[in-house]
């Protein structure tokens, strides 16, 4: 079902960047020097799907970063709990081997 659900949305998405890249064929003017009222020094000609994918991608990048650093206390927090998971999976191993007829008590009983 999911699989059908991701199929029926991203179809469209990539049929719509399919026509935008047909459809935006020609060059543009890509200028990274904002002061300057002359022509450009440091320009890029690419055409325009080009550029709004790759903003796309930028944007994409960035977000991802962000996600990432903001889980970050949530990594943390799961690390320190597997630790601690098995400290006390290997408590509990010494403990069995200490006293086996405890631990045989605390199983369930079969009737």
């Amino acid at each position: 079902m999911w699989r059908f659900l991701k199929l029926l949305i991203t179809l469209p998405v990539m049929l719509a960047i399919i026509l935008f890249a047909v459809a935006n064929r020609q060059s543009i003017r890509v200028s990274f020097d904002p002061f300057s009222t002359d022509p450009p020094r440091f320009f890029l000609d690419m055409p325009l799907f080009g550029l709004a994918l790759a903003i796309l991608a930028l944007g994409v990048l960035i977000g991802g970063l962000a996600v990432w650093l903001s889980q970050g206390r949530h990594r943390k927090a799961e690390r320190r709990l597997k630790r601690e998971v098995t400290r006390l999976a290997g408590e509990t191993a010494a403990l069995r081997a200490v006293a086996p007829e405890a631990a045989l008590a605390t199983l369930p009983q079969r009737h």
